[in-house]
């Protein structure tokens, strides 16, 4: 057996070898740099510690061969996680975001009790290296876990993608943007990332929890966001790695066509979808045989101003991927026949001229013109990127915010959602608010039609992804008016409003403003109907408002512990995580909703979140639990 002397060489061998080691990994992902920076820094900082003992002819004691283990045992640990945030899969990285940051501060806490053993006195090393040592053992001590800015950012996106049931285009900015942050957009990224989340699955079998579900449906939203095509063997890869994956945790059974999917007049699959000029899209073939005997739009019974009819590419391609995933071949026979695609940009991006005759419209003065031309830039603006760079840089942008204000309500329609399909394209979102639409936008989401009010709300939750653009549209009064489109409009309209309340909130001073406004009555208005369908929405929302303190006082006096309480006992993972997160800041605020939550018999429950819910979940029952043992006998 090795001596005390051999076995503390050996040790601080490993020791040196495993900070060069560390020093080496880089080239992060997108989440969790600042966790793995400052890892490789204290790494660094034990280095010359173990260099001079290596150089020492002291032989080590027994005492600071167990410190040394410890350190060796917690450097470790860091490795695996700092190849974990090089190699592991990006959206496991956000999804697990809070599991993986407490595996950061385990590191922290290992290193922190090594330390705190260290017997100086016997290791024969210099002051400065002492020096440095003992700084970086009082740093560790006063680091505090709290995470990155963006990395909740990155997660609160992630969030939006999951909750959005239907893909809308206002839906599609958010996951342009969460695609550009994680850098997942061109296929050797997204098929590095199937790879990612293929092995992680084969790791876990049979075992398929909520967090790989959820990957996997985000997996499957970015792929069909970029053009992949089956033109050359890398994008079949991409295709057959990220299908193998899903196919590993999708139920089977026979697929529901979505009803956007299908043509208002036949109520079919739509094959060939083509746009009229109201904005409503139909099949080819239907529409052509209404217009035989018609002029109206069947939908709407508007009278078409012409009919010439656009084809819908958009909700092609979304249609197309829906097949695709369902093994529906409908669209290949219709592909067959003789339609087709354009090769990346469509007609609009090379006629400015068009575009050019249609602002001339807007500024007419008469009301047919402005409406139909309205209407069909809305419809343009909806289809490709470059209609939308087109279309802005051809100065219709503040013609459309002009037309707000019109008395006609179809044509403020028109204009709102074609700000809104505009806003998509990033470079666009600056000249629509310094062309003053927000407090336009504003009115029409309080005196519009229901649909205008929609699409404004939908509009500024588009506006607000650029962080200064939350601060503006706070103080425009919008939020007063999505809490009240939140109390009485529709059901799309009032996702729509919390979609748009969510982002908003982000922002620390709207969250008082979304407070003062009474959002929370509605919310828990939406929390208690089992049929609203917006449960996951209005916990968020919730769970936001509740980390300020008019949040927790106003959620309080709402009544909300045994909503909460009922939630974590009996609701989806997401719900418990969401429902205990406020609860937690409630019992904070004020003891006596943690002693009501008591009496409602909240501690097995919490006890059960503790070993089976998400990491947050786990955290806050954890110190929910913490504080009823605080709180004592009752």
């Amino acid at each position: 057996m090795e001596s005390e002397g051999g076995e503390g060489s050996t040790v601080v061998r490993t020791l040196i070898d495993t900070v060069n080691e560390i020093t080496l990994i880089n080239d992060f992902r997108r989440s969790h740099k600042r966790e793995c920076q400052n890892v490789i820094r204290r790494a660094k900082l034990l280095l010359p510690l173990f260099e001079e003992v290596k150089d020492s002819d002291t032989s080590l004691p027994g005492t600071a061969v167990s410190v040394f283990e410890l350190l060796e045992k917690a450097l470790q640990e860091a490795k695996l996680l700092l190849q974990l945030c090089r190699d592991g899969s990006k959206l496991y990285l956000v999804l697990e975001s809070e599991s993986v940051l407490n595996s950061f501060y385990a590191v922290a806490e290992h290193m922190d009790k090594a330390l705190d053993g260290m017997p100086w006195d016997v290791l024969g090393v210099s002051d400065e290296v002492r020096e440095q040592v003992e700084l970086l053992h009082a740093q560790i001590k006063r680091a505090k876990g709290r995470a990155d800015t963006q990395d909740m950012e990155l997660l609160v996106d992630v969030m939006l993608v999951l909750s959005q049931k239907e893909d809308r285009i206002s839906d599609v900015a958010v996951l342009q943007r969460l695609a550009d942050k994680l850098q997942l957009k061109t296929r050797a990224e997204l098929k590095a990332e199937a790879h990612a989340v293929h092995l992680l699955i084969k790791d876990r079998a049979p075992e398929v929890d909520e967090t790989l579900e959820q990957m996997c449906i985000l997996l499957r939203k970015l792929r069909n966001l970029t053009d992949l095509g089956n033109s050359d063997s890398e994008s079949a890869e991409v295709d057959k790695l990220s299908s193998s994956a899903m196919a590993s945790v999708e139920k089977p059974g026979s697929p529901i066509v979505p009803d956007d999917f299908r043509c208002p007049i036949s109520l079919e699959l739509m094959r060939d979808p083509v746009i009229v000029a109201t904005g409503q899209t139909y099949e080819r073939a239907s529409i052509e045989r209404w217009l035989e005997g018609h002029r109206t739009c069947p939908k709407t019974r508007a009278v078409l101003p012409h009919t010439i009819l656009t084809p819908n590419y958009v909700l092609r391609s979304l249609i197309e991927q829906w097949c695709e995933t369902n093994g529906i071949d409908i669209l290949r026979k219709a592909s067959s026949n003789g339609v087709s695609r354009p090769n990346g940009t469509d007609f609009l991006a090379k006629d400015r001229t068009a575009v050019a005759v249609l602002i001339e419209r807007l500024c007419s003065g008469q009301v047919d013109l402005q409406r139909a031309a309205a209407g069909e830039l809305r419809s343009l603006a909806k289809q490709s990127n470059e209609n939308r760079a087109c279309i802005a840089e051809a100065g219709a942008i503040p013609h459309l915010v002009s037309l707000l204000a019109t008395q006609d309500s179809r044509t403020q329609e028109h204009a709102v959602t074609a700000l809104l399909n505009l806003s998509i394209h990033e470079g666009n979102k600056g000249a629509i608010v310094h062309a003053g639409a927000i407090p336009s936008i504003v009115d029409v989401l309080k005196h519009g039609s229901m649909e205008a009010r929609e699409n404004a709300a939908a509009a500024l939750f588009s506006l607000s992804v650029v962080d200064e653009y939350k601060m503006t549209i706070g103080a425009s009064g919008a939020i007063p008016a999505l809490v009240g489109l939140l109390r009485h409009g529709n059901a799309r309209g009032k996702k729509d409003a919390a979609t748009a309340l969510f982002n908003l909130s982000i922002y620390q001073g709207n969250k008082p403003r979304a407070v003062r406004a009474g959002a929370v009555e509605p919310l828990m208005s939406l929390l208690m109907d089992p049929t609203s369908g917006m449960l996951d929405e209005a916990l968020a929302i919730l769970a936001i408002l509740a980390t300020h303190q008019e949040g927790r006082a106003a959620i309080g006096n709402a009544d909300a512990v045994p909503v909460l309480v009922e939630l974590i006992k009996s609701g989806s993972s997401r719900n418990k995580e969401n429902a205990a997160a406020i609860l937690l800041a409630l019992s904070n605020s004020d003891g006596m909703h943690l002693l009501r939550a008591r009496r409602l018999g909240i501690e097995a429950p919490l006890l059960e979140l503790t070993a089976c819910g998400t990491a947050r979940a786990k955290r806050k029952a954890t110190g929910l639990l913490e504080l009823i043992e605080t709180q004592g006998t009752w």
